[in-house]
């Protein structure tokens, strides 16, 4: 008959429970079986030796004529407490005790609790008291009279298992914590594990990673109900996250056939008439319109479905080459930019983002700094930390948390005259959020601004 399996957790908790009740219980129980100090039947072998030995004692003082001298030899004087040898007791058939020795010694009560607490008087039985063992009663004849006999034992043996825990109460709460203990880890172990798997998958969501998991419906029927709800959180996530990407492209896509409409048009109407300055601000606007909806499909492209696509990639291969480019570039500008060297980590998350924060943050630099660009990257503990800075006009401190915003542009140099549209930080800063990362805007040191970002490293490192 094959056991059902016990997929509850509660289920665990009470089985490992009522086990370690029934091993405490079955010790109970056991304990009176075992107990050397309740009468109880001479084993067998023991019985055979004490026959051997009241017969031979019938053979020699059997024909005796006085009682009193036979008591005296069989109790044999005084003897040290530490003397091995058994001790002889005699008693008449009514079970009054017969003795030449003093009967308030230890041993004589003994053995008068003995013969008062056995059940059946004539049947042999044994019992311990302290660290002596009484057994009896055997029937004697002696000096010519129908007499008992009991012998006593020094009991050298250690006491039973059970019975040292019974009595020594932290003995015994000590050996219900061994036997129970590997129940327990057992037990902890069993609920750690789904439970780490949950919230290494919770880990992953909050880095942007929505990837069902299909461990977590294992396990206990508990955590398989909040596994299976996790993973259909994920993937109603996902749907809702690629909808409105997918909504964002579509939406940039079909603006642009209306916009190149109207452009068409301004260009038939400038053929007529000529210019005049009402067409030319028309053209004028509609190319900031252009441009505007091309950066939105810009970023639509990339973050369509990107938080399903995650990879670990080294930093090296990830942004050696922008800021190189980079470098080149300012160059030709007639500036100068410099870069530490990439520390040899490993970060996870969509390779197109990370590339592109990183493009937009440096020529931003490039565009806005005078003269001098410099880029530091650094890594500490789990994170990377990546600072530019330029040595251009700046940002006003009140608008520094502004800046990240869609379409804002501040009232200084970064202005609708630059030519940008405001989008740039508000990519950069979307495509950091979506890697779990923080960006700030700071004055920099250099005079212009300081862009900090931090992101959180491989998880395996």
């Amino acid at each position: 008959m094959r056991l059902p399996k016990i997929t509850s957790l509660y289920g665990r908790i009470f089985a490992i429970f009522w086990f370690t009740m029934f091993l405490v219980l079955m010790a109970v129980l056991s304990l009176p079986h075992l107990d050397p100090r309740k009468a109880r039947d001479i084993p067998a072998d023991h019985y055979k030796r004490l026959v051997d030995i009241t017969q031979s004692i019938e053979k020699k003082y059997g024909r005796e004529e006085s009682l009193a001298k036979v008591l005296f030899k069989l109790e044999g004087g005084k003897r040290s407490p530490k003397d091995p040898r058994p001790r002889f007791f005699v008693t008449d058939t009514e079970g009054n005790i017969l003795t030449t020795q003093d009967r308030k010694n230890y041993r004589y009560r003994a053995l008068q609790n003995f013969i008062t607490s056995v059940e059946v008087p004539r049947q042999p039985q044994q019992k311990l008291y302290g660290h002596y063992m009484v057994a009896g009663p055997l029937p004697v004849t002696l000096a010519k009279q129908d007499l008992l006999l009991y012998i006593g034992v020094k009991w050298n043996e250690p006491p039973p298992f059970l019975l040292r825990m019974f009595d020594k109460p932290f003995q015994l709460l000590f050996a219900v914590m061994l036997v129970s203990t590997p129940l327990l880890l057992w037990l902890a172990w069993a609920l750690s594990q789904p439970a780490r798997k949950l919230e290494r998958a919770a880990k992953r969501v909050a880095r942007g990673e929505f990837v069902v998991d299909p461990t977590l419906e294992k396990g206990t029927s508990e955590f398989r109900q909040a596994g299976t709800s996790f993973n259909q959180m994920v993937e109603a996530v996902n749907q809702m996250i690629s909808g409105q990407q997918r909504l964002l492209s579509d939406i940039s896509h079909e603006l642009r056939s209306p916009l190149t409409r109207l452009r068409m048009a301004n260009a038939l109407a400038t053929r007529k008439q000529g210019e005049s300055p009402e067409l030319t601000r028309i053209d004028t606007e509609a190319q900031r319109l252009e441009q505007m909806i091309g950066e939105l499909l810009e970023l639509s492209r990339m973050q369509v479905d990107s938080h399903l696509t995650r990879e670990p990639q080294p930093l090296t291969s990830l942004w050696e080459a922008i800021l190189s480019d980079a470098q080149f570039e300012a160059e030709q500008m007639g500036k100068a930019l410099t870069y530490s060297s990439l520390p040899e980590r490993t970060i996870t998350g969509n390779p197109k983002l990370l590339m592109s924060a990183l493009d937009n943050i440096v020529r931003n630099a490039i565009y806005y700094g005078k003269d001098e660009i410099n880029v530091e990257i650094s890594s500490a503990e789990s994170q990377v930390l990546i600072a530019v800075d330029d040595n251009g006009q700046g940002v006003p401190e009140e608008e520094l948390e502004s800046i990240f915003r869609p379409f804002y542009r501040v009232s200084t140099a970064r202005d609708r005259h630059s030519g940008g549209t405001g989008l740039g930080l508000a990519i950069t800063e979307n495509a950091i959020r979506q890697h779990s990362g923080t960006i700030e805007a700071k004055q920099s040191s250099l005079g212009g601004l300081r862009i900090e970002i931090h992101l959180p490293l491989h998880m395996d490192e």
